[in-house]
């Protein structure tokens, strides 16, 4: 994204410097009253702001203000032009506690980002759009949220819009695309009518990879099959991609990327089409083409490179399974002579299951602490706003429903479905949606980013999604600071969960720990199933440490029925101790006085 941020007085510093720290902000600046004076501050440049504005306007898609609203309406007054190019605006006061997002709501995602900072600042969002108060689903801009792309006039969505304000109702048509959408509360809003029912144009919007509607949503499902003459020109391949899909009414904003086989790797043709629209090529091998059953399989294609087809089947394999060819494939050639066209290529397209557009799809891994909203993050809290889908272990998603906006969709699973969550996680990435991947307490601590990042390590490094880990407070630190500074000294944390780790392991790692006189933190310490394990641990301990060592036992920490209590290692309750509960055992230097657990450092 290309964003500049502006302060409008010294006293913007502080936020201009977190701005830049941000992925919307590649420039900040201080506004200056001097045409000349382009002194830098603390590594902030000082321009007048108009001066600023006059050069870069054109070029941006976001803009920040730092300052007075009044003033910023005032140097962009005069600079507006329509709702489709100008970039959006922001307005920051100088302590980060207001946000308003002011130009550009719909068309720049200006709203989505602003509650991503309103967030990360700890503020709170001005919201001038009815969308929110309304319950009202943004028409006509949700669907980048969901990886899609957007044709009509904008005047068209604009109308859209005003009429969905004026409470008539808005019916959509989706034949294609990810439809989790419709599950949100602000989803729920929108009248669904099938494709049978939706002529003459019925629906208000449409969801679709045609081309012959008004307002319309496009996800990425085309796979251009590819073949050519060694060194036909990009023009050529260009112009027959664009007759090809206009002859079969399927929209150019829906192709998910090209395929064609391994022997055109270094066709330059192919490789600049794919680089400039940023769009994926997919190169097969012979052997594999000829596998797949086409229409139109060619006995001279065959002789020649060794399998029968090459754009069908290349189309049909990248679109995976459930591929679907649309119309029947064609050769173009160059019969004008113009020097710009020349050679010939072959054209197929496939449609496939499920949009793939991963440019735009990312996965936050988000720790939200041990429980209660006020322990998480304002960095966890940004993440959560900048995700449409929300994955989850019931339990956890219910801790932080509260912060859910009404456009976002929650996914729950069982306990025991950490797999699935993750492998969901990764194809809705794919398809170009960000996804917040949901753990409790930290999530490399016992969470959710191990597995995750095992099962991203095992696909081809430029297949990988993008991601993110979003530390948390782990349910430990927590209990530490509740019982004093037990782990002001060196600590180590031991699950007694034997379900993915052999006992045999967690012994010597608990006898380890004992002979480096370790504070010992034990997490999942007793369930219904493993009876045995915590009594076993405390034995062990008992072997290198007196029974009047102190321990601490919390449970449900951070959550509702939050406790904890001060025992001897000697007289720990073992009857009482379930999954809730987490135990921290001092070492040799740990004292209990007057209900302060500590271990000291050596300070004194």
């Amino acid at each position: 994204m290309k964003g500049i941020a502006i302060g409008f007085s010294d006293a913007s510093k502080e936020i201009l410097k977190r701005l830049k720290k941000t992925e919307f902000i590649n420039e900040i600046y201080i506004g200056s009253s001097s045409q000349i004076d382009k002194k830098i501050k603390d590594s902030i440049e000082c321009l007048k702001p108009k001066l600023i504005l006059k050069k870069k306007w054109k070029e941006l898609e976001l803009i920040i203000f730092v300052g007075s609203v009044g003033a910023s309406i005032r140097l962009i007054n005069s600079l507006l032009s329509s709702k489709d190019k100008d970039p959006g605006i922001i307005v920051i006061d100088k302590k980060g506690s207001k946000i308003i997002p002011l130009i550009g709501a719909h068309q720049s995602n200006v709203q989505n980002i602003a509650f991503q900072i309103c967030n990360l600042f700890g503020g709170e969002i001005i919201e001038t759009n009815n969308s929110i108060e309304e319950n009202y689903l943004n028409i006509d801009s949700f669907g980048y949220q969901w990886g899609w792309k957007r044709s009509g006039d904008t005047k068209d969505w604009s109308k859209l819009v005003i009429k969905q304000a004026n409470n008539k109702e808005i019916f959509c048509s989706q034949s294609s695309g990810n439809d989790l959408w419709k599950t949100s509360d602000s989803g729920k809003n929108i009248t669904q009518i099938s494709e049978k029912d939706n002529e003459p144009n019925k629906a208000s919007f449409n969801i679709s990879i045609f081309s012959n509607h008004k307002n319309t949503w496009h996800p990425a499902m085309l796979w251009i099959g590819l073949g050519c003459e060694r060194n036909t020109s990009k023009q050529l391949i260009e112009d027959s991609i664009q007759k090809f899909l206009a002859t079969n009414n399927l929209s150019p904003l829906s192709i998910a990327g090209y395929a064609t086989i391994d022997i055109k790797k270094d066709e330059q043709a192919f490789l600049k089409i794919s680089r400039e629209n940023k769009l994926p090529i997919k190169f097969f091998r012979a052997e594999l083409l000829s596998t797949i059953n086409v229409p139109n399989p060619s006995n001279i294609v065959l002789n020649e490179i060794g399998t029968p087809s090459v754009a069908e089947a290349a189309c049909i394999l990248a679109a995976g399974e459930g591929a679907k060819l649309l119309g029947e494939k064609k050769i173009f050639k160059n019969i004008d002579l113009s020097k710009s066209k020349f050679g010939a290529v072959t054209i197929a397209v496939a449609r496939s299951k499920n949009q793939y557009y991963p440019l735009t799809g990312e996965i936050h891994v988000v720790g939200i602490g041990p429980g209660d909203i006020s322990y998480l993050t304002n960095d966890a809290r940004k993440a959560l706003s900048k995700c449409s889908i929300w994955i989850g272990y019931k339990m956890y998603l219910d801790l932080i429903k509260p912060l859910k906006r009404k456009d976002q969709v929650i996914i729950e699973s069982n306990l025991t479905e950490e797999r699935e969550r993750c492998e969901k996680a990764i194809k809705l990435s794919e398809e170009g949606i960000k996804v917040a991947l949901i753990s409790s307490g930290d999530a490399g601590v016992y969470g959710m980013a191990g597995l995750l990042l095992e099962l991203i390590q095992t696909m081809k490094k430029e297949l990988r999604p993008s991601f993110e880990i979003h530390p948390g407070i782990s349910s430990m630190q927590l209990a530490a600071a509740l019982g004093g500074a037990p782990l002001m000294n060196d600590f180590c944390s031991i699950s007694l969960s034997d379900k993915l780790t052999p006992w045999e392991s967690i012994e010597k790692r608990i006898e380890g720990a004992l002979l480096g006189d370790f504070v010992i933190t034990i997490f999942n310490p007793q369930s219904i199933e493993r009876n045995w394990q915590l009594k076993r641990a405390i034995k062990l301990v008992l072997g290198h440490r007196p029974g009047n060592t102190p321990v601490l036992v919390g449970r449900q920490v951070g959550r509702k029925n939050q406790s904890k209590r001060f025992f001897s290692l000697d007289s720990i309750p073992l009857e009482e101790i379930d999954m809730l509960s987490i135990i921290i055992i001092g070492n040799s230097k740990t004292t209990l006085v007057d209900d302060i657990f500590l271990t000291p450092r050596g300070y004194l």
